[in-house]
């Protein structure tokens, strides 16, 4: 008997996302991805000076301000054909990956990881054995007997006080939960010692950024961080070093804790390697560029079709033309006039509302296509486009990820075994391992530079009559970001951005082709269609943040739109 599921709003998530599926036999078989709000940051930027963009476009996520604003500057500087200075790079870069290690630790143990973990077995456990089991995997000093032992009594005073808090609702019980006592405490220490940790990023990033959310330091045509290693009002060597500490503490958290985590969460529940698929073409663009005019990358971008790795693709840069006329968005079942599959630069985001309807339209997001191909996005893309290529970083832990995965499973495990609910998992992992190293040389490399003498941050824009366009884009935490920019006369006269949720959220195009989400559930099983934690942690497996594809004010903060979702 086929039995429909809605789970809305998606919880632990920032955003406003509804899943359909239908279950038959205990699997699914038909899915269905809606975001339940609308965003018109598009229509808010038009005529604007372009200059101001990337203030506005911070708030189109409460999360993902940082990344926004990357993507924005890039975009007007596209269509400038501005270069920025070496140092506002170097200074952009650390900015986006310590705002990347602060997101991929909190997705992993305060977003997802409660889907894997039953907080309540953690009370069976001794300390002693979760110590030692620990100690077989790394020396993470949070794993001593006696730092078990007090998160157990933290976790027990807050079952005794009756002040559970995120823990209060969960699937504790569910059959599909299988970890021992002892590795479910030892998540859940960390998961307390992450909230520590996440914050020593945040800090990176405020020092850098001014403050953070919402950056300050950004500007079209480099940084607004004055140098001067001889004043403590502008980044000098104190500041620099405060930066280093918070990225050397944050780095061991990553390489002896979480990156151990989930390999460990990946050899116990080895089913979840197959499961969760879906599409199997990736797109990722180049970022972290190591020179001023951005013709060299730390970080890969390329494309992979149906999972052939052997045929991988790559970005020569982040402007290559390749990407720039391959990008389109469908709008045949979302929430906006027209059916076209158009260019962003031409992109229109005009309303219209209607009931949800499974053969019609049913989703605020629209349906992005790479040469007319669904594409999942994230730190799977990146980091299989970078095992094709042979990044050495990404190779490097992406084999030790497996090679640990595998000898606790008692099984070999490969490269296609990342393409499931938990390998995305595993690829976010091997990411936030290379990111925490390319952060440490990014600084030394801004810290060489600045020691020869170099403290230009800046180069002043100029804008020309007439019309030009450009695009900018960032590999984001949650995959491939892009912002499109068409500018008259000085001012903005269309404005889209492409976001990563925006690509795996898309409902199906004019040719019924599911997007990322909804394929990747199909298949998956359901022990109970009342607590349907499997659909929950494939969907969660994507770090799905809707606040960057859906939002509903006008420049006022005014609702433009009231959305009944049937």
């Amino acid at each position: 008997m086929t039995q429909r599921i809605t789970i809305d709003p998606v919880t632990r998530i920032e955003g406003h996302l509804r899943i359909d599926v239908e279950v038959d036999g205990g699997v699914v078989k038909k899915a269905w991805s809606s975001g339940t709000m609308w965003r018109g940051i598009e229509l808010i930027l038009k005529d604007r000076d372009p200059r101001d963009a990337w203030v506005f476009t911070q708030r189109i996520c409460g999360v993902c301000t940082t990344v926004h604003a990357i993507a924005s500057v890039r975009a007007v500087e596209d269509a400038l054909g501005l270069a920025i200075p070496l140092n506002a790079q170097l200074v952009r870069n650390l900015l986006i990956s310590a705002h990347a290690l602060h997101d991929h630790v909190v997705h992993f143990y305060q977003l997802s990881a409660l889907d894997w973990v039953d907080v309540t077995r953690a009370l069976q456990a001794d300390p002693a054995k979760a110590s030692q089991l620990a100690e077989g995997l790394s020396t993470w000093p949070g794993n001593s007997r006696q730092a078990l032992a007090a998160a157990k009594a933290r976790l027990a005073a807050f079952v005794q006080a009756g002040q559970l808090g995120i823990f209060t609702n969960g699937y504790w019980g569910h059959p599909a939960m299988r970890l021992s006592p002892e590795v479910n405490l030892l998540a859940v220490a960390h998961y307390l010692q992450a909230l520590d940790v996440q914050r020593k990023a945040n800090q990176a990033v405020a020092i850098l950024g001014g403050k953070t959310p919402n950056v300050q330091n950004l500007a079209v045509g480099g940084v607004a961080n004055a140098i001067n290693l001889d004043s403590a009002a502008a980044l000098n060597m104190e500041k620099l070093y405060q930066v280093k500490t918070l990225l050397d503490e944050v780095a061991a958290f990553i390489h002896q804790a979480y990156f151990p985590d989930v390999c460990a969460i990946a050899a116990m529940y080895p089913e979840w390697l197959r499961h969760g698929a879906g599409v199997t073409s990736y797109l990722a663009v180049p970022d972290l560029p190591t020179d001023a005019g951005a013709t060299r990358f730390d970080l890969p971008g390329g494309v992979i079709v149906d999972g052939d790795l052997a045929k991988t693709r790559s970005f020569a840069s982040q402007k290559d033309p390749a990407f720039r006329d391959g990008v389109t968005e469908s709008v045949a079942r979302s929430y906006y006039e027209g059916a076209a599959q158009k260019s962003p630069f031409e992109g229109e985001t005009v309303p219209a509302r209607q009931a949800w309807s499974a053969d019609g339209k049913y989703s605020w997001v629209k349906a992005p296509r790479f040469e007319d191909r669904p594409m999942q996005v994230g730190p799977l893309a990146q980091v299989l486009v970078g095992y094709a290529t042979g990044h050495e970083r990404i190779r490097f832990w992406a084999d030790r990820c497996l090679d640990t995965a595998g000898k606790l499973a008692g099984a070999k495990l490969g490269p296609a075994a990342l393409h499931s609910t938990l390998g995305r998992h595993a690829a976010r992992a091997i990411r936030t391992a290379v990111l925490a190293e390319l952060a440490q040389k990014h600084w030394r490399l801004l810290v060489e530079n600045v020691g020869k003498g170099d403290t230009t941050v800046f180069n002043a824009p100029s804008f020309p009559k007439g019309e030009v366009r450009g695009f900018g884009v960032h590999e984001a935490p949650r995959g491939t970001l892009s912002h499109w920019v068409v500018i008259r006369d000085g001012k903005i006269a269309n404005y889209q951005a492409v976001v990563p949720s925006t690509w795996n959220a898309g409902p199906r195009d004019a040719q019924g082709r599911p997007g990322p989400y909804e394929a990747s559930l199909v298949g998956n099983p359901v022990a109970d269609p009342k607590l349907p934690l499997e659909a929950l942690r494939t969907i969660h497996s994507f770090d799905p943040c809707l606040a960057c594809a859906v939002h509903a004010v006008d420049a006022d903060g005014n609702a433009l739109a009231t959305v009944r979702v049937a």
